[in-house]
């Protein structure tokens, strides 16, 4: 059976809804984790029924339902155009101009640094289970698995009294890190399929020129689009048209940025970031504000039910390769730990900003990998090297969204207990 666009959002929209509802009804685990378990339930359901039931031929289905969907249009040319924005709007502005520099190497560097030893830690992996993958695959896959994801961490620290500069830093740190690793694959995965004969130096430079081209051209766009969207709310007052202008932002900014050459994801943190504070501020009713973050939180809820349902669903094709899993299963040491050594010399440079004791154990072991990555895995193209990126990447984003996110909250409590009078989401 053939899906069009409708028919599969329709079909992904309320399966999400259905286990949101039953997950409400019953156990109650955070949303993310009890979206992820599901569609991870489904295809161990479905794989069970086909060696029970060959002439079923679930498996078959599902895999054509779930290679319908384009996901590097879906996710990264779409959702994390909202998702990115809605998440910039909720950012302290102040804040970020006191951690500046600390979140700026933590995205920048931190990513670099990470995507550097998990391809060294790949190919040693690699050794061990038979599995050789080459140097620019295994550098395109660490770029892919650095970025993480700010959503559940976020709403688990906002009653907490950790430090507002570190709640700015996990926020920000996570937003902008999606961008750059999001042009960092791009640029790997363009020298993974087009290798150039050049001395090491010259692809050096000749990556570090794109990158700075892409981020910085990112940067602007984001201005631009923000400024003419500030002066658009400032001459009204009517939430409903607002709304649509903040719509208008991210669809039409990111619609611009790939033909522009720059990244679309830097353009809507930089765009969300102005709209969320200053326009919020300064261009708007307090009517008005509330209308249109209450929106943005809707949006960024719709979105991620869908994505992490999808999430678990990708695992069905792992069932049938042991190999990749136990590839995938030796990789979650090695990303966290790379996560660790890339967070550990800014945060022990800058200790008089942010407290060590808080941050390191907070930016490595909440630093959840999401669907930012399972989009890039899945928009490489098919050959055996993309099965095994596939595999490594969902077995790693499986672990953190599900035993990093159900254990995450403890360890927030632990650094930071609530405050007495806070009131938020009741930590898993």
């Amino acid at each position: 059976m053939h899906f069009d666009v409708f028919q599969t959002a329709a079909v992904v929209i309320v399966a999400a809804a259905a286990a949101g509802y039953l997950n409400h009804l019953t156990v109650k685990l955070p949303q993310t984790i009890a979206l992820t378990l599901t569609g991870a339930v489904a295809a161990l359901v479905v794989a069970l029924i086909d060696q029970l039931i060959p002439e079923a031929r679930l498996g078959l289905s599902i895999r054509g339902f779930m290679d319908g969907i384009d996901f590097k249009t879906a996710l990264l040319n779409v959702m994390l155009s909202f998702l990115l924005f809605a998440g910039a709007l909720h950012i302290d502005l102040g804040e970020l101009r006191r951690g500046a520099w600390a979140i700026a190497e933590l995205s920048t560097v931190g990513v670099v640094l990470s995507t550097a030893i998990i391809a060294v830690g790949v190919g040693v992996i690699g050794g061990w289970v038979g599995v050789e993958i080459p140097l620019a695959w295994r550098l395109v896959f660490g770029a892919l698995i650095s970025p993480t994801d700010p959503v559940a961490v976020i709403a688990l620290l906002q009653p907490s009294a950790a430090p507002k500069l570190l709640k700015t830093t996990v926020a920000a740190e996570s937003l902008f890190n999606d961008g750059v690793g999001v042009v960092l694959f791009s640029i790997l995965l363009g020298m993974a399929l087009n290798p150039i004969p050049a001395a090491p130096s010259a692809r050096l430079a000749q990556g570090m020129l794109l990158f700075a081209r892409e981020a910085g051209g990112g940067v602007l766009l984001g201005l631009l689009i923000a400024a003419i969207g500030y002066g658009a709310m400032r001459s009204i007052e009517d939430y409903a048209t607002e709304a649509l202008i903040t719509i208008a932002i991210v669809m039409g900014g990111y619609a611009v940025a790939e033909p522009l050459g720059v990244s679309g994801p830097v353009a809507m943190a930089v765009a969300g970031l102005i709209i969320g504070n200053v326009a919020a501020r300064t261009a708007m009713s307090e009517a008005t504000r509330d209308h249109l973050m209450k929106f943005w939180d809707l949006v960024d809820h719709i979105l991620n039910a869908a994505l992490f349902l999808l999430i678990g669903l990708q695992g069905l094709p792992l069932f049938g390769a042991p190999r990749l899993f136990i590839l995938g299963a030796a990789c979650v040491p090695l990303v966290l730990g790379a996560r660790a050594l890339s967070v550990a010399p800014t945060l022990a440079a800058r200790r008089k900003l942010l407290n060590f004791r808080q941050a390191f154990p907070l930016l490595t072991w909440g630093g959840l990998r999401g669907g930012i990555g399972i989009a890039m895995a899945l928009a490489l193209p098919a050959g055996p090297t993309r099965d095994v990126i596939v595999a490594a990447t969902y077995v790693v984003v499986m672990f953190s969204v599900i035993v990093q996110g159900a254990t995450v909250g403890r360890l927030i409590r632990a650094i930071a207990p609530p405050q007495p009078d806070a009131a938020g989401p009741t930590p898993p």
